[in-house]
């Protein structure tokens, strides 16, 4: 296993671990009535209703313990302010992406691998984590709590009525595309103005034909993404022909709105999207399949990656009462609060209620045959999505791919010199 403490990736992550360090008091008894005070941050204001109710339950169960639960918006930027300002709090809920692996690599975030709730959490998303650091690192780090899925979401009554079958693979997807547009339908719909959006059929298609670790192979030299994501791309492509004439008139907003009126048969997104398609159409029946990216079915792979984990700071000196916390979210009753208000998919092993749009991906989930998005592996200052956009603008894919190991190079050097010092070190090994 990789030694940590090495140099660190940024001047801001370098605040960060110092701060961390720095930090006296986390997890300390209230000074009025005696009780631990637990404070949790998380990043997703959408659920600050789901998380309320979570905290007052907690509290008015836990005589010895008070739990303060934040939600802010832009939740990253808050936190990191935090850590500079040595104002830490116990317990973080965000991510399982690039930020995630940022704070592993700053030595911020506390091993918790004595936390007994972790043999409840779905090996594919500890796997999940496990992929996300940077060199593989001795313990663990986070519990995954609620992942999200991306494939394609469907009309469920607009498919019923026209007797449309769900495409199992990439030929029958193009057909069923061609089917549609000859029924003087649109088939899909997309919101390619916010360029974020593109994201979605990137990652959804090169979960299933991209290394799931391409990203580490490209880190130790041993492939390029020229040859590892050229299929996504011209597949991507082939994608926007059954799109509106413009893909890129409308944003996110406009695509679950247009999407939730009926004006398409189908959106390319993930499943954080139908809470906004149903503010527009509450009885609108909407359902999913998995991106049929491959030939044949056996090869398809889901897209799902956590989208809430709890990490404890390593600073934090009351770990009994933040593992106290941890077991409480992880509650059934906790964990299925949540499902039900985000229509999330749960990182839990258990019994769970699913929301109807999930039917499905509901085989791939339970049998674990899922695959992390590409994305939470690529820098922010790379700005990938935005790469995306202008390829499909220009349908250049040779500039698209040259481009993008070009920048890959350019924003993770570090990284990259770490994980081939890793190699180096360790090749004699196994």
């Amino acid at each position: 296993m990789y030694k940590r403490g090495k140099k660190l990736i940024s001047t801001g992550l370098i605040l960060c671990m110092v701060a961390a360090m720095a930090l006296q008091g986390c997890g300390t008894k209230d000074k009025s009535d005696g009780k631990i005070e637990i404070n949790l941050v998380q990043y997703k204001p959408e659920a600050v209703k789901t998380f309320e109710q979570i905290e007052e339950k907690f509290n008015e169960t836990h005589d010895d313990i008070h739990l303060t639960i934040e939600s802010p918006n832009d939740a990253m930027t808050v936190l990191k302010t935090r850590f500079i300002r040595e104002d830490n709090p116990d317990i973080i809920g965000i991510g399982g992406d690039v930020n995630f692996s940022n704070f592993m690599d700053a030595e911020i975030l506390m091993d918790i691998s004595d936390f007994e709730g972790l043999n409840d959490i779905k090996q594919a998303y500890r796997d999940i984590d496990k992929a996300l650091e940077f060199v593989p690192l001795e313990g663990t780090y986070a519990v995954p709590y609620v992942a999200n899925a991306a494939g394609i979401l469907y009309n469920r009554e607009m498919f019923e009525e026209h007797g449309w079958e769900i495409p199992e693979t990439w030929d029958e997807f193009m057909s069923l595309c061609e089917q549609i547009q000859s029924e003087g339908i649109l088939p899909m719909y997309f919101g390619f103005k916010d360029t974020w959006t593109c994201l979605a059929p990137w990652n959804a298609l090169a979960v299933g034909l991209a290394p799931i670790d391409v990203c580490r192979q490209v880190n130790k030299g041993e492939t390029t993404f020229t040859d590892e994501y050229r299929e996504t791309a011209e597949k991507m492509l082939e994608t926007i022909q059954y799109g509106p004439d413009d893909p890129f008139a409308y944003d996110y907003n406009g695509a679950c709105t247009a999407f939730a009126n009926g004006e398409a048969a189908m959106y390319p997104i993930g499943s954080y999207a139908v809470p906004q398609i149903q503010t527009v159409n509450p009885d609108m029946d909407i359902d999913s399949f998995v991106m049929p990216a491959n030939d044949k079915e056996e090869d398809n792979v889901l897209n799902s990656g956590i989208d809430l984990q709890f990490c404890v700071m390593a600073d934090c000196e009351n770990k009994e009462a933040a593992y106290e916390v941890l077991d409480f979210l992880l509650k059934d009753e906790s964990v299925q609060a949540y499902l039900d208000a985000q229509n999330a998919v749960p990182c839990k092993e258990g019994d769970f209620e699913l929301s109807s749009m999930l039917d499905g991906m509901r085989t791939y989930i339970e049998e674990g045959r899922m695959a992390d998005y590409q994305d939470h592996y690529y820098p922010s200052e790379m700005s990938v999505d935005a790469q995306i956009q202008t390829f499909l603008m220009k349908k250049d894919t040779d500039a698209f791919l040259k481009k993008f190991d070009k920048d890959w190079i350019r924003y993770n050097r570090d990284i990259i010199q770490k994980v081939q010092d890793y190699e180096k070190e360790h090749a004699n090994e196994n």
